[in-house]
């Protein structure tokens, strides 16, 4: 019986791919840059990498993708030049012979970590990611929260100030602050010099005030994202992940701080807020995961599994 599947996780700048065990062993990674030119290109790269696994006992093929995956495979991914709505599950699928099972990165995240990472066995957990850009995947009872249209989790167009700017119409107004490019900005017009957000923290770790301020304006923003989050959902876990994670407590301490603040006092004691345990490994296990569920023994096919009314991302509870 398969007891594996190809997963692999596409971005704006790398494409990555392993082979995972239905243990979650990871092995036979590859990477390679993400074509600039987008379109074809693209899915030419993937193939390639993919067809350096081997795919002896291999199931399935699950992949991620920065941007939104419908129910029948096709992906608008707005990094990727020309990826309005590409048919990525179908030209896979008549590559490889695999089902193929496709999904944003931010649903990949969450359930990576909660099936092997910081938020094991937990059913109600967000993956806040705050990088390039910011979104975030929800676990409800257990469930992926996806929303009519597949755009739950949009948290980057969350409102954080009370005065409308016109770049939010692009990226949303928390992404617009708080986001690798946000920061970035905001350092230029402070700093007077360019710099990128992992050189603000840079700075900011060897003490520099002004790179400190730049991002406690970030972390504040944030802050009040995550008490919104705790105070609609009520979750147990919040796991922080991305670039802007990497900064650590220079982030998460006035973050934290702020969510405890502003959100409703009774759930923010009962959630936890940590960084991510798995790094770029959590979308890799978590389309894994979804590949495995998709394709089990129930003899659906894929996306009635992964999409139907009665689909559910199944973990254990605590102590059972």
């Amino acid at each position: 019986m398969p007891d594996h599947v190809l997963a692999a996780d596409l971005g704006g700048t790398y494409i990555r791919v392993a082979r995972v065990s239905s243990t979650g062993r990871i092995s036979h990674r590859r990477r390679a840059l993400t074509p600039p030119a987008g379109g074809v290109a693209v899915i030419d790269t993937l193939a390639a990498l993919l067809e350096q696994i081997p795919r002896k006992h291999v199931r399935a093929l699950g992949i991620d993708v920065p941007g939104l995956a419908y129910g029948d495979g096709d992906v608008w991914a707005p990094n990727i030049p020309g990826w309005k709505r590409v048919p990525l599950g179908a030209r896979l699928r008549e590559r490889f012979h695999l089902p193929v099972i496709v999904e944003s990165d931010r649903n990949a995240f969450v359930v990576g970590e909660a099936w092997k990472g910081a938020a094991r066995n937990c059913r109600n957990v967000i993956f806040l990611a705050a990088g390039t850009g910011i979104g975030a995947g929800i676990l409800a009872d257990g469930r992926l929260l996806r929303g009519h249209g597949e755009l739950a989790g949009s948290v980057g167009w969350m409102a954080v100030r009370d005065r409308y700017l016109p770049r939010y119409g692009k990226t949303g107004c928390l992404e617009s602050h708080a986001a690798g490019p946000g920061i970035g900005l905001a350092a230029r017009r402070l700093l007077r010099c360019e710099i990128s957000a992992p050189e603000v923290a840079r700075l900011a770790a060897r003490g520099d005030r002004r790179a400190q301020q730049v991002l406690e304006r970030a972390s504040y923003y944030l802050g009040l994202a995550l008490a919104n989050l705790v105070s609609t959902l009520n979750p147990e876990m919040i796991v922080f992940g991305g670039g802007v994670a990497d900064a650590g407590d220079l982030v998460l301490k006035t973050a934290r701080h702020t969510m405890q603040q502003w959100a409703q006092p009774i759930a923010v004691r009962q959630v936890r807020l940590v960084r991510s345990r798995l790094g770029d490994s959590a979308s890799l296990l978590g389309v894994a995961k979804l590949a495995f569920d998709a394709t089990g023994t129930s003899g659906h096919t894929l996306f009635e599994s992964a999409r139907g009314s009665s689909a559910k991302v199944e973990f254990r509870r605590r102590g059972k």
